[in-house]
């Protein structure tokens, strides 16, 4: 291990899910978490070299800098102030879904959107799996006791795509249930844009080596632990199923009243920064300044179609390959 290693670092780099002894182990072995960035930690070899597997299909070089990206993530972040007081003034409703992989970086988006916002006006839904009583109901119905009312806006840590994600890969939802879903979305969303809901749904994209990576430091790290399920571990190793689900769900759903908008993740920095800057230059709102808002990265946010993953049965460059992952 690095000898810059900190003892708290150390304590990190022991026997991976020691405390879970169920867990199937995702890390491979020499490797230790470095926290010393404690909001964006990475892996590094037992030399200290960085893992690397951001850099997959990436189209940068290097990551950006903790310097420009705190200062870019402030005028942003007031930016999102400015959306939030005409939101309040002018009683709009806007829902922002944020859907992809697992450790794709949704949440970590999603807490530096709230970072600064009025926790009165605006709220995290992170839904539970549902009970017995809700199985029974309409799929979508849970998700509407959820929507915005007037002057609010609501950050859905996944949503109703996840019948489209990980209960049609994971075989919760039965065939059936799956295609009722995608024909009955599209008409579900209208509803929502044709009732003045302004709605704008993220897909973050990661490459298959990178969210290993995330994943092993997650079972590395005590205080990331939580983050990773049972689940999760069980979708590395499918992939191709995910994937085939995936573009299934951008063809049936990707519509002109509720478009998609991938965001590739593999830094998470510049993920979160596009995706604050794309949700506020699509709407109009008083007192904006384009020339802080600007205009997405091309070569980070787009269309569906402009920005795929790897595609099934792609061989992944990754550096190392995680135990028991195929």
């Amino acid at each position: 291990m690095g000898p810059e290693m900190t003892e708290g670092r150390q304590a990190h780099a022991g026997h991976p899910g020691a405390d879970r002894p169920d867990d199937k182990s995702v890390v491979p072995p020499g490797v230790w978490v470095d926290d010393s960035d404690e909001d964006d930690p990475v892996l590094r070899n037992a030399d200290g070299s960085q893992v690397d597997t951001w850099r997959e299909e990436y189209p940068y070089t290097e990551r950006m800098t903790r310097e420009e990206y705190d200062h870019l993530k402030r005028i942003l972040q007031v930016e999102l102030l400015k959306l939030q007081y005409w939101v309040e003034d002018s009683g709009s409703r806007i829902v922002v879904v944020f859907e992809g992989r697992d450790a794709a970086g949704k949440g970590s988006t999603i807490k530096r959107f709230m970072e600064h916002l009025n926790p009165r006006t605006a709220r995290i839904t992170a839904l539970t799996i549902p009970t017995q009583r809700e199985r029974g109901q309409w799929y979508f119905q849970r998700y509407i006791e959820h929507l915005p009312t007037a002057g609010e806006i609501v950050f859905f840590d996944r949503s109703w795509y996840n019948r489209a994600g990980v209960e049609k890969v994971m075989g919760f939802c039965t065939e059936e249930q799956h295609e009722t879903f995608l024909q009955q979305v599209p008409e579900f969303e209208r509803l929502l844009v044709h009732d003045g809901i302004l709605l704008t749904k993220f897909w973050f994209s990661v490459t298959p080596g990178e969210q290993h990576t995330r994943f092993a430091i997650r079972q590395i790290d005590p205080v990331r632990q939580w983050k990773l399920s049972p689940t999760d571990i069980a979708l590395l190793g499918k992939w191709d199923d995910y994937t085939a689900a995936k573009v299934t769900m951008f063809q049936r759903t990707d519509a002109a009243h509720a478009p998609w908008t991938v965001i590739k993740s593999n830094d998470k920095k510049r993920a979160r920064l596009e995706a604050m800057r794309s949700l506020l230059a699509g709407i109009d709102y008083d007192r904006k300044d384009p020339d802080v808002v600007g205009r997405p990265d091309p070569l980070i946010v787009g269309a569906p179609a402009d920005m795929r993953e790897m595609e099934p049965g792609q061989q992944s460059p990754t550096p190392f390959r995680l135990p028991g992952v195929k």
